[in-house]
């Protein structure tokens, strides 16, 4: 039992970078009831930005407390740009038209983005290097964390604080809760609705980024295809606090890194299940959390606040 604080520590770690993700998916489909797919190759580009900014604009042997700021920038840039980009040319000429059109062409440009930095990033072809916070690792205890870990221990946080306070207490906050509401009333009440689609999916975005950088830090390495399976679990993660919630996305990743970090730790010493403890085996065991969520409690741990507007 030693080892469970560990591993509660790493799944609660883990679990805030699928949520960081997981709030671009439920923005989005809070208000215009579209499931991104392609969210997940925003948070990979915006990986590939901070790359960018560490490997071509600053300077070599750059301090990395000097460099992940400037990171951190260049990687929310790329993927508010891109996001943005989706919206503006391939989502809004469909917002009128059924939904499998605009669900259709997500997954289209998921695999476009992919396609697009396999052809055109410098060795992008294989996992690239990402650089990483010198020290470390920190003991706590009977816990451990990796300086890779630090990034995300301070923004998870802080990035949920500053959402919670822009949603509630700003005028925008307020109008994109009207327009998740019901759209026509809230146009009809002044709110420049494409406005408030546009931030939502910039602020989805900047949240994927820093989940970006997050998964650089901890892992050491990116590749083009990591926002794939990342993507399909933080949208795991929304449905299981219950998509169109904010703190239910969060809440929905913490549950998830928590399962997955505890089945990979304890399921091998169950006799006769050593093979479904391994790594490869906590993706199945993330998707089997699902469907056990949505079979007993389909609107997810806290339910749906917005209402379908089909």
């Amino acid at each position: 039992m030693n080892e469970l604080p560990q591993q509660l520590v790493n799944g609660l770690l883990l679990g805030s970078m699928y949520g960081l993700v997981a709030i671009g998916y439920t923005m989005v489909y809070g208000i215009v009831q579209l499931i991104n797919f392609a969210h997940g190759e925003i948070f990979m580009t915006g990986a590939f930005g901070a790359l960018t900014v560490y490997a071509y604009v600053l300077p070599d042997g750059t301090s990395m407390w000097i460099a992940l700021p400037l990171m951190l920038v260049g990687a929310i840039i790329v993927a508010v740009l891109v996001a943005v980009g989706a919206e503006r040319f391939a989502y809004r000429p469909l917002r009128t038209a059924p939904r499998l059109a605009p669900l259709i062409t997500a997954i289209g440009l998921s695999l476009a983005l992919q396609q697009a930095v396999w052809a055109w990033y410098p060795e992008a072809k294989s996992a690239r290097t990402f650089p990483t916070i010198p020290g470390g690792p920190f003991n706590i205890g009977n816990v451990t964390i990796q300086t890779g870990d630090i990034f995300l221990v301070v923004v998870a946080p802080l990035s949920m604080a500053f959402l919670a306070y822009f949603v509630m207490r700003t005028r925008t906050g307020r109008g994109m809760q009207a327009t998740a509401q019901d759209p026509d009333t809230a146009k009809l009440m002044g709110v420049n609705t494409d406005r408030i689609i546009v931030i939502a999916f910039a602020l989805g975005a900047a949240f994927a980024a820093i989940g970006g950088v997050s998964y650089g830090l901890k892992y050491g390495q990116i590749d083009f295809k990591m926002g794939f399976l990342l993507g399909l679990k933080a949208f795991t993660a929304a449905v299981l606090g219950g998509i169109g919630n904010i703190y239910g996305a969060m809440l929905g990743g913490l549950v998830l890194g928590v399962a997955e970090a505890l089945s990979t730790a304890y399921i091998s010493n169950i006799p006769g299940m050593g093979q479904f403890g391994s790594q490869s085996w906590a993706d199945v065991w993330a998707f089997v959390l699902l469907i056990l969520v949505l079979l007993f409690r389909p609107q997810g741990l806290l339910g749906e606040r917005v209402a379908d507007r089909a």
